[in-house]
């Protein structure tokens, strides 16, 4: 079975964000796999272990990726593809993404596609659910659990505090919600493993396209951080004089009601 990864760098999910000149500061950052990328790494490596093949991990982005596809390949992945757009594109969104990755899937023999839910930072979730279109495959979002029978799959995905169950078919792409499994640390012995595995690094003219292809859909007008949060107020006194306290402040300082 060949399965391939979507996989995205993001900032750590510990790191404190600033903006510098209308820009995301990322001097001195620390990055990570987009967490949800890793639930999808570790099924795809479950899957490949219970009915054999090989696991592929591509991510579209500058040389600095090139480290959370290292780790992806410690987990247990047994191939990394890096798609540079660093010196072609200046900029790119949800569009590009997917243009790119779709474009290099066409070529590849596809059966199975996971992606992460949603990527941390920019939170649209359109990746997947656009290549899986590109590709005109099947595709099923949010999931918590994969069963594959042969061509048959079942799938259990997460409908606000609920579970739907659906039956498709390969090729398919799943993008992975949280309880999907338990991601693996990578090992010494997979660290050490993955610095000899393949991560083979493409541009745009690799594949046959050109910035028009991919120009962004979209366009960043402005960056800036949510407005700090004021100190709360404790209320005192009775009851009845809290609660009309609360009234007034709601009226006149929320003005909420």
């Amino acid at each position: 079975m060949n399965i391939y990864v979507l996989l995205k760098r993001t900032f750590d999910t510990e790191e404190k964000i600033s903006i510098q000149n209308g820009q995301i500061a990322e001097d001195g950052a620390e990055f990570i796999i987009n967490p949800y990328d890793e639930y999808a790494v570790e099924e795809a490596i479950q899957v490949r272990d219970a009915h054999g093949g090989e696991v592929t991990v591509v991510t579209v982005s500058g040389e600095e990726s090139e480290k959370q596809l290292r780790t992806a390949l410690a987990m247990g992945a047994d191939k990394a593809v890096l798609i540079n757009t660093e010196d072609d594109l200046d900029y790119g969104d949800q569009f590009t993404t997917a243009s790119v990755l779709s474009q290099y899937l066409k070529d590849q023999d596809v059966d199975l596609i996971l992606a992460g839910n949603v990527a941390i930072d920019g939170g649209s979730g359109q990746v997947g659910p656009r290549v899986a279109e590109q590709l005109d495959i099947p595709y099923v979002t949010t999931i918590t659990k994969l069963e594959i029978d042969g061509e048959t799959v079942t799938v259990t995905r997460d409908v606000e505090g609920d579970s739907e169950v659906i039956e498709t078919s390969l090729p398919l792409l799943v993008t992975a919600q949280q309880g999907l499994n338990e991601p693996r640390y990578p090992s010494l012995p997979g660290i050490m493993k993955a610095k000899k595995k393949p991560l083979e690094e493409l541009e745009l003219d690799d594949l046959d396209l050109d910035e028009d292809d991919v120009e962004a859909k979209t366009k960043t007008i402005e960056i800036y951080l949510p407005p700090k949060k004021e100190a709360g107020k404790v209320l005192e006194g009775e009851l009845d004089a809290q609660v009309s306290e609360l009234v007034q402040l709601l009226r006149n300082e929320a003005k909420v009601v």
